[in-house]
């Protein structure tokens, strides 16, 4: 699908339509002067297998950093799903896992349809989707710009949406929602993809699936349009520093914020403790999520972080 011109492409390259488009290129040698808090080498986990799902179950499994396993009766999907020992284009540097998968690549239950949020490295992992290709032959559905990569790597059946258009080919109701980041895949691609969240359907509960993103006002439009939402699944992490990561990346009190806008009845934390990708520790924003949520008189059960493998019924 080529992009089109709208308020957020010009034809050629997207954008977010408040302005907000992070920082060049030209900026990161700075950002990678940053001091960086020192990451343990690995974090244990105890991977588990997903719950058998019943006709009327909805079931969200948490995998890890963004990866989410949903199960609907008998029909499973995973979003931005990354099992590589790396987020980054070669295999023997770049950010390196510290959190194994909740759920081992072979217990997965037969998976019909992937969810792809936008190309970065640590959620557009070709490794992994070429292995759940081999194995389920899945649907994918991803936003403008994303299917040339894809159908490069061998996935088969390839869906592209723009903002608030539905899929016409998921097992599941499913709606791309704006947010508000940027793509790319190398120095010379940058925001030639768009990127997006999924509003998904399941059994008359609704479920938020925000991506990447900075804190923006898309968050009041998406409730506007789509609610009620069930269960938002919100990012927390990888946001220092703020003069470099504010426009893409929210932190912890952005994303009570969001919480907020969104009428959210619940919602769990992710993109957090599993890659190292900006300075701040790694139990950092779960410790910032808790003080944003008491000191914005938010309970705790309304927004929490889930434990990775943890399966949460809806």
């Amino acid at each position: 699908m080529s992009p089109l011109i709208t308020d957020h492409c010009d034809g050629r390259r997207f954008r977010n339509p408040n302005g907000a488009n992070g920082q060049p290129v030209w900026m990161v040698p700075r950002l990678l002067l940053t001091p960086r808090s020192r990451w343990p080498a690995t974090v244990p986990v105890e991977p588990r297998r997903p719950p058998h799902a019943g006709p009327d179950d909805v079931v969200v499994t948490f995998v890890g950093h963004a990866t989410f396993l949903i199960q609907v009766g008998d029909t499973s999907l995973l979003i931005d799903p990354v099992y590589s020992q790396r987020a980054s284009p070669v295999s023997f540097a770049g950010p390196r896992r510290v959190r194994a998968p909740g759920v081992r690549f072979g217990d997965l239950p037969a998976i019909s349809l992937v969810l792809l949020s936008h190309n970065h490295y640590d959620h557009c992992d070709l490794g992994t989707l070429r292995a759940l290709e081999r194995r389920f032959h899945p649907r994918l559905v991803t936003p403008i710009g994303n299917g040339r990569l894809l159908r490069s790597a061998g996935i088969g059946q390839v869906e592209e949406l723009d903002w608030w258009q539905s899929a016409s080919t998921a097992a599941l109701p499913v709606t791309l929602t704006p947010a508000q980041h940027f793509s790319a895949r190398g120095p010379f691609d940058r925001n030639r993809a768009l990127w997006g969240g999924f509003l998904i359907e399941a059994r008359g509960r609704r479920m938020l699936f925000a991506g990447d993103s900075g804190y923006g006002p898309h968050f009041r439009e998406i409730a506007a349009r789509l609610s009620p939402i069930d269960l938002a699944l919100l990012p927390i992490g990888a946001y220092e520093p703020r003069w470099f990561m504010k426009d893409i990346h929210m932190n912890p009190a952005e994303a009570v914020q969001a919480h907020l806008d969104l009428g959210a009845r619940r919602s769990l934390a992710m993109h957090y403790g599993t890659f190292q990708l900006t300075p701040e520790g790694v139990d950092e924003p779960v410790r910032e999520l808790v003080k944003a949520l008491q000191e914005r008189g938010v309970p705790a059960e309304r927004f929490r972080p889930a434990d990775v493998g943890e399966s949460v019924p809806l």
